[in-house]
């Protein structure tokens, strides 16, 4: 079981969220909370670097959908960058590959012309 760590920096398009180690049942709050005291302007993306996502389960992918709620919420948009492989497999089964703007990796989420969704 990898820890779960999440830092934050400021991107030209909105704030990004880098998440290392497992999201899952006992991690997953840890995300919430840090998604629910972002501040985000009308249009701006959150963006979530899942690049050194080790383990994802259901509760982590509640999770991610409850931050694309407070994105909204906000007037603004999500995306995530650097989906693993496995994860990205549970997302298209489920149906959330639709829901989600997925892009290869932060830099390419962040560039202005991404934020079409």
């Amino acid at each position: 079981m990898s820890p779960l760590t999440i830092t934050t920096r400021d991107a030209p398009t909105g704030p990004v969220l880098e998440i290392t180690g497992d999201l899952d049942h006992h991690t997953a709050p840890e995300l919430r909370k840090a998604t629910d005291g972002l501040t985000l302007a009308v249009g701006e993306m959150l963006v979530l670097d899942l690049a050194g996502l080790d383990f994802c389960d259901s509760s982590g992918i509640s999770a991610l959908l409850s931050a694309r709620s407070v994105a909204i919420e906000h007037g603004g948009h999500m995306a995530l960058a650097a989906v693993p492989v496995n994860t990205a497999r549970i997302l298209g089964i489920v149906g959330l590959d639709q829901v989600f703007s997925l892009h290869p990796d932060a830099a390419t989420a962040t560039a202005r012309s991404s934020t079409a969704r």
